[in-house]
């Protein structure tokens, strides 16, 4: 489908983003703002197609199936006349699909996913962890059983946390990130639901780091050419769930040279273009910053930078179109909401006792973009409201 009263694309290079949630309507903000056209792409209702920086909205059949999803972007593209313009995917099942069938899409779009040689060591968590210990980057213990006789031999490391590798279908089937096991039944339990999802081989035991969202931080960057042109460091201050948190509902961003040199000795050894956010979390027993996620795509919380003065979108869609690339740094003390998630979330950590009230309010001060609502586009939020019930269901449960 697309807006009512418009007929035609722009004629200019735009882009085309594929997931309409909050981060491809953050893209297609990003863009918009500056006049360039934007179309999103997604297989279900989205709040994007509500906002006024969106000229099209175009719904297809399925985007999770690497082949149907690169079909159906070629499909768009040839009827819309969309050649070269810009992809920007939103969620790591079509980061795998355009970097597979990359050649293919080269023909037709500027592509800003990299070859599968160097995505692939941040799909497979498997693959970045085998890699950051042959780069002397910190990570949790992990342990790749390859049936569950071998269980057992990890009753001793009890409480574990069971993960897939790849996380697409695991996630989309359970609505889980991951699944604490405490005890021997719970992680033959837990063993024996992952395997309904994913082969044995991409099943992870993986030790639990103590503490929650507030150890969790994160190195954002435009990497090219072996170095970060643009750099935003954050904490994740609250999430959901609290322990493995799906998603980040307060983020502020810091200093915190130490997981800068981290992050770039992986992304130089992977050869990386474009844009990425990895993730660490602090150990308190040793103090290290342990590296858990590597996400080569736009992230949820990514303008954030737009107001900390990293643009990511539009440096990305600049480099990509020919345009000038200043180098930048986020500004430290600003601070991204999520206000759908975040109110359940800090109550939580109120009755907990993990967030003082005066705490919260002044993160509220710091606040300087919300995940969806902007006064000047109202209505993508207010569809958010309209359509929970529907976004959440079709997410989580189908």
């Amino acid at each position: 489908m697309s807006k009512p009263g418009v007929a035609t694309v722009d004629r200019r290079v735009g882009a085309v983003v594929i997931g309409g949630e909050h981060p491809g309507l953050g893209v297609a903000r990003s863009l918009g703002r500056r006049g360039i056209p934007v179309i999103v792409i997604d297989d279900y209702r989205s709040i994007s197609q509500f906002s006024k920086s969106v000229q099209h909205f175009v719904r297809v059949d399925d985007l999770r199936d690497e082949r149907r999803a690169v079909d159906a972007v070629m499909e768009v593209g040839r009827r819309y006349d969309l050649r070269d313009w810009v992809l920007f995917p939103t969620r790591d099942e079509t980061v795998a699909a355009f970097s597979r069938y990359r050649d293919e899409l080269t023909g037709f779009y500027r592509v800003t996913t990299p070859a599968w040689d160097t995505i692939k060591w941040a799909w497979n968590k498997g693959k970045t962890y085998e890699l950051a210990i042959r780069l002397g980057i910190p990570s949790p213990q992990t342990f790749i059983p390859k049936c569950e006789e071998e269980l057992e031999a990890y009753y001793p490391k009890l409480p574990i946390a069971v993960k897939p590798a790849v996380k697409e279908q695991f996630f989309y089937g359970t609505g889980a990130k991951a699944w604490r096991a405490n005890t021997i039944e719970e992680l033959h339990r837990f063993y024996g639901e992952a395997r309904k999802w994913v082969q044995p081989e991409n099943i992870l035991l993986q030790e639990i780091i103590p503490g929650n969202g507030q150890q969790q931080v994160s190195y954002c960057a435009f990497f090219r050419d072996g170095e970060a042109r643009n750099v935003l460091l954050a904490r994740r201050q609250r999430q959901h769930p609290r322990e493995f948190g799906r998603a980040a509902t307060y983020v502020e961003s810091i200093e915190l040279p130490v997981i800068e040199e981290l992050s770039e000795r992986f992304l130089k050894a992977i050869d990386y273009y474009g844009l990425v956010e990895i993730e660490f979390k602090q150990d308190p027993r040793d103090g290290q910053y342990k590296l858990l996620d590597v996400n080569a795509r736009t992230w949820g919380f990514h303008a954030l930078g737009g107001v900390a003065g990293v643009d990511f979108p539009h440096l990305l869609f600049a480099d990509q179109t020919g345009l000038p690339v200043d180098t930048s740094r986020g500004i430290p003390g600003v601070g991204w909401l999520r206000l759908v998630t975040d109110v359940p979330a800090a109550l939580s950590e109120i009755i907990r006792g993990g967030l003082g009230v005066r705490a919260y309010v002044d993160s509220l001060r710091k606040t300087r973009v919300e995940s969806v609502f902007a006064s000047a586009d109202p209505m993508p939020w207010i569809a958010e409201m309209v359509l929970l019930p529907y976004l959440a269901f079709r997410k989580y449960l189908l």
